[in-house]
């Protein structure tokens, strides 16, 4: 979750803008998958989850074109604590510290600065997870023991996941229990800054039906001063599944309460970076949500359905001292969403071809009501979405694909304020997408995509914005080619993209003289990416991705420049030691380039945010049931920062090393 309010103190950014940013996405189920229909009903066994890029469980022949896929064994071997986590370390995805105290980094996907979060979305068991309001998906909510595996699909796909999907998708996929199976997950771990996370998870099956639970609590007083976080978090489902399908439902409940240590000058961070410039602001979150899913079979025909809906409540209190004494100025909101997700997949074995083609319909109803001494803004959206893809699987020897897709989506948003401005607009956007691959040799495919995809502006860049009306609908024109190399033991990919944005929706620190959410002149996004694994010998294994893109303006006033707060090259690197004998040990490294100030965008700063590398190492051991490790992370206490929305200021500085231990019992 995101709290961007804390950088109130900061010259670049104010509360309003980012008041309503805390969001919280938690663990759901919708997951789409079929029965055998020649089974049995007491003889069912609950199917094998697989979320592909085509929202049902699909034909292994299918599966995502160009994707990178996070395994459990990926997960369990580098000792990842969450999601998140996962994400950044394996996946060589580029993380920004969060301003909030929470462990969730703002993940950023092709290069998209401070606005990654909203460039890019989140899914789990294929729902959508993202909302419409500022702030990162809580990933470090989802038990990490109940993940099956995690895929990262880079670049536009708004055709299926609808707006903001124009840097990325990730798709967090959960196991699910075999029939008559039991499983269970106890877990503790400890270290510095007081640090005590305590989990658990059970999932119980009886032949089609099944129950499952996990809960989790979590502290710690964090690297800087005033930066406390707490998360509590439960999720219980229910499913049954019977020869022709399966429906479910899930309950998911989180509690957050967190301190803001607010932001630092260069200076203040060059003499102590663990120091807070605000020693009184906190918050919190309490969010609750259902999830009921539904799928059948007709013949060739599948039909799924998700009905979910969400409240929360977020309250945040701030302290400002304008020499005449200090007051309190809380703030906070009361929303819900509402989302159905009907949709319908016919798959058809014709001569020499399997062709999949699916069609759907996402409807979402949001409101919300703001609480403070400044604003009483009661704002609502609805938005309608229809979509189609087709896909194509001929000549088995090549493994030849082609995918044609097509989305229309309408909003209706309106926002009353008797303290300040109010509106009512309509808004409506098309998406498209081609792509296709084809094995050249028995090692060595290629792939392309093209497409056009969107983002809208949300309800909290709406209502500080630049423009006298709403902003406008983000585009952009989408193009990638990619080659892999290889097999499991060795391999390579990599791939070549472009971005060409028209009304990219950014927060310009540098208007209005106290910034305002704005769209820019025509903007880009061009770079390459690599993907590398190799096997160096039995249980020793290496892995690296690197990512450089060139984010610039290319027409306007700073036709030329760097956009800001994005590095242009990012390199991860692991390499896991997993012999017999039940020891484990794996050592990553990341080292991310320098890049623009948050308010530069004329690059006239004269100073960039440095480079840095950081180190993090695990070591394991495994006896019997149970497993117990020590992990380091950034173990040279690389003091540096990601997050700096003014020049040489509005720092918030990265966590310095701090060691883990843990112990883990599985039955």
């Amino acid at each position: 979750m995101i709290f961007p309010a804390v950088a109130r103190r900061a010259p670049a950014l104010k509360p309003l803008a980012r008041l309503s940013a805390l969001s919280l996405c938690f663990i759901a189920t919708g997951a789409n998958a079929n029965a055998n229909a020649n089974a049995n009903a007491n003889e069912q066994v609950l199917p094998t989850i697989t979320v592909t890029g085509a929202r049902f469980a699909s034909d292994p022949a299918l599966t995502p074109i160009g994707a990178t896929v996070i395994t459990a064994a990926d997960m369990r071997r580098a000792g990842v604590a969450d999601v998140n986590q996962a994400i950044r370390k394996i996946g060589g995805v580029y993380g920004r510290q969060s301003l909030d105290s929470s462990p969730d980094f703002g993940l950023d996907l092709r290069g998209f600065g401070a606005n990654s979060s909203q460039n890019l979305v989140i899914m789990l068991d294929g729902v959508r997870l993202s909302e419409s309001e500022l702030g990162n998906g809580v990933l470090s909510s989802i038990p990490i023991e109940t993940v099956e595996r995690i895929e990262i699909i880079r670049g536009g796909a708004s055709v299926l996941f609808g707006e903001g999907a124009t840097g990325g998708v990730i798709q967090v996929v959960t196991r699910r229990p075999q029939a008559n199976t039991r499983r269970g997950t106890l877990r503790a771990e400890g270290g510095q800054f007081g640090y005590g996370d305590l989990r658990a998870s059970f999932a119980q099956s009886w032949n089609g039906f099944a129950l499952d639970a996990a809960i989790g609590k979590q502290r710690t007083d964090n690297y800087r001063a005033h930066s406390g976080f707490e998360q509590t978090n439960l999720s219980a489902g229910a499913q049954w599944a019977y020869a022709d399908g399966r429906i479910g439902v899930r309950l998911d409940s989180a509690r957050q309460k967190t301190e803001f240590p607010g932001s630092l000058t260069l200076a203040q961070f060059e003499r102590n970076p663990r120091q807070a410039s605000t020693l009184k602001d906190f918050g919190s979150l309490d969010s609750d949500r259902i999830n009921a899913f539904a799928e059948h079979r007709i013949g060739a025909l599948d039909l799924a359905a998700e009905l979910s809906h969400r409240q929360k409540t977020v309250d945040s209190t701030y302290f400002f001292d304008f020499g005449s004494g200090e007051f309190a100025s809380p703030l906070g909101y009361d929303s819900s969403q509402t989302q159905f997700s009907p949709r319908l997949r016919h798959l058809a074995q014709l001569p020499g071809m399997l062709n999949e083609l699916v069609a759907g319909v996402d409807l979402i109803k949001w409101n919300r009501v703001t609480r403070s001494d400044f604003s009483k803004a009661d704002a609502s959206q609805q938005s309608r979405a229809v979509y189609v893809r087709n896909e194509l699987k001929w000549d088995a020897a090549h493994n030849a694909r082609l995918a044609i897709g097509a989305r229309h989506e309408s909003f209706d948003k309106d926002t009353l304020d008797a303290l300040g401005s109010s509106y009512v607009s309509e808004q409506s956007q098309n998406a498209w997408e081609v792509q296709g691959s084809v094995n050249l040799a028995s090692a060595t495919s290629v792939y392309a995509r093209m497409g056009r995809s969107f983002r809208v502006p949300n309800v909290d860049e709406n209502a500080f914005r630049s423009s006298k009306g709403v902003l406008q609908i983000q585009t952009s024109r989408d193009l990638e080619l990619g080659v892999t190399f290889g097999g499991p033991a060795l391999g390579l990919t990599a791939r070549a993209f472009r971005h060409a944005l028209t009304n990219e929706i950014f927060y310009d620190p540098t208007l209005n003289g106290f910034g305002a959410n704005t769209n820019l002149d025509p903007t880009e996004r061009r770079g390459v990416e690599l993907d590398a694994h190799a096997d160096l010998a039995p249980g020793l294994r290496l892995t690296g991705q690197l990512q450089h893109v060139n984010a610039r303006f290319t027409a306007g006033p700073n036709a030329g420049n760097d956009m800001v707060l994005v590095p242009k090259n990012v390199l991860t690197s692991r390499l896991s030691w997993n012999p017999a004998g039940g020891h484990s040990a794996d050592v990553g490294v990341q080292w991310v380039a320098s890049q623009r100030y948050g308010s530069d965008f004329s690059n006239t700063c004269g100073a960039r945010v440095p480079s840095y590398a950081t180190i993090d190492a695990r070591y394991a051991r495994q006896i019997g049931a149970w497993e117990f490790a020590l992990a380091g992370m950034n173990l040279a206490d690389k003091q540096h920062f990601s997050n700096a929305f003014g020049c040489r200021s509005a720092i918030y500085p990265s966590d310095g090393r701090q060691l883990k231990v843990s112990a883990r019992y599985d039955f």
